[in-house]
């Protein structure tokens, strides 16, 4: 990514953590960068352009999270660590998080690819590999959607634990999966 892009990604992002993503217009972001809305145009395009920047760099920033080298990793940790990550990521960045669902990235790939290969790994049959996938991408993102937006009721439960203990369960009927092939 481009220096200056990122400059004006990272500035709009800051924007969107401190403000929400209601703030979020050229005008402000060009304030914070120190130039006219105008100058943004080539490095970000438009607004909608923008948008799709920052789902882009969440992206970026989760999969730096999560890290790229799974040698001599178990599959279960495998697993347990993009659900985790993907959770961090939506406490850092709870405005612009809701993003990574309503908005196509390609970034998105380095994801559903480690769900993917971590699933052959563990020996599931590679007809039921793309299904579970969506399962659990629709998991990670729809619940930590849930918890950053207040959509999901909490009724004073520990959400870390009731997240790790959805995350075993789905390590369970992963296991169940591999069991029935």
């Amino acid at each position: 990514m481009d220096d200056k892009r990122r400059l004006i990604l990272d500035q709009a992002l800051a924007l969107v953590d401190e403000q929400g993503l209601a703030a979020m217009s050229m005008r402000a972001v060009a304030e914070r960068v120190g130039l006219t809305s105008m100058a943004l145009y080539p490095y970000v395009g438009g607004k909608d352009a923008m948008l799709d920047g920052l789902v882009d760099l969440l992206h970026l920033e989760l999969g730096d999270e999560y890290g790229t080298d799974p040698a001599g990793i178990d599959w279960r940790q495998r697993l347990r660590a993009p659900g985790r990550a993907v959770r961090e990521l939506s406490r850092r960045h709870p405005g612009a998080y809701p993003l990574l669902l309503n908005r196509p990235s390609p970034g998105a790939s380095w994801l559903i690819a480690a769900l993917r290969a971590t699933l052959h790994d563990a020996g599931v049959p590679a007809g039921t590999v793309p299904r579970l996938t969506r399962m659990i991408c629709a998991f990670l993102l729809g619940y930590t959607t849930g918890e950053v937006t207040g959509g999901l009721p909490s009724e004073d439960a520990d959400t870390a634990d009731e997240f790790d203990a959805d995350l075993d369960d789905l390590i369970r009927l992963v296991e169940v999966t591999i069991r029935v092939a």
